[in-house]
């Protein structure tokens, strides 16, 4: 007898324990079982299904239902919390007040880049500032042929010495690479304008939580930003190289000159 108790306890602990297994179990029961007839008088089977229906819709109602309002209720504070402190909707209409604030400042600086600054006068010198100011990688190819329309090229060697030729050579080789470069690097301030106005306007209209994504790829630009500068950079410092090596070679060519002039001197005061 007491086995039967101690095991209709652990049956009945096992239903409570698993009270929403245990409801669908008797629904799907109630629903595949065949319906005997009744007859006209009252079924005791019917007051105790509606006696367990009635049982199962409290528990549903007052167990279930109750742990559902608590976990809606830490949901709406948790959503009230963000709202509040974490994404104010105050601070994010002023962010985004501020994002089309510099959005303007961004047109106006895409407007001033984009007065023209041509200034040469005759035909060759027009087409060669026009391609120094292209901003098109494409003209790069064009720049040499052009540059020597207008500065000249290499004397040969019979119009000038090998120091000479080598100095001119040089001082072309570093004023056309620093000229390509411009192009370059104009070309390059067009693109992160772009990358900049794209991120400006994705900030406008971005979501809260995709702030850090917004922030990742706007430091990833500024990393291009400062490798392009720094290009720019090393070919300002190669033009002065060049330019100081220059001056140096005319030096110590003038020194040579004046060197082998003196000899000339003293062998014709000799001969006399």
């Amino acid at each position: 007898m007491r086995g039967t108790i101690h095991s209709l306890k652990r049956g009945l602990r096992w239903i409570w324990d698993h009270k929403v297994r245990t409801v669908v179990l008797l629904l799907v029961v109630t629903l595949i079982m065949p319906t005997p007839v009744k007859s006209q008088f009252f079924d005791p089977c019917c007051a105790i299904m509606a006696a367990g229906l009635s049982t199962i819709s409290s528990t549903l109602g007052n167990v279930i239902g109750g742990r559902l309002n608590a976990i809606f209720s830490i949901e709406q504070g948790i959503s009230n919390f963000e709202q509040t402190v974490v994404w104010p909707q105050n601070s994010i209409t002023q962010a985004r007040s501020l994002v089309g604030a510099l959005q303007v400042v961004f047109n106006q600086i895409e407007r001033v880049m984009r007065i023209p600054v041509n200034s040469a006068t005759l035909p060759e010198t027009q087409q060669f500032e026009q391609n120094v100011l292209s901003r098109d990688p494409k003209q790069i190819a064009q720049t040499s042929a052009q540059y020597t329309a207008v500065y000249g090229a290499v004397p040969t060697p019979t119009a000038a010495s090998p120091q000479t030729r080598n100095l001119v050579d040089m001082a072309d080789a570093a004023a056309q690479a620093a000229m390509k470069r411009a192009i370059e690097i104009d070309a390059l301030a067009d693109l992160e304008l772009q990358a900049a106005d794209q991120i400006n306007q994705s900030i406008e209209t971005a979501a809260p939580g995709s702030a850090p994504i917004i922030e990742a790829q706007a430091d990833a630009w500024l990393v291009r930003a400062n490798a392009y500068t720094q290009a720019a950079t090393a070919d300002l410092i190669r033009v002065r190289a060049v330019d100081l090596a220059d001056a140096s070679a005319n030096v110590k060519n003038g020194a040579a000159n004046t060197a082998a002039l003196e000899q000339q001197i003293y062998n014709l005061l000799k001969r006399q």
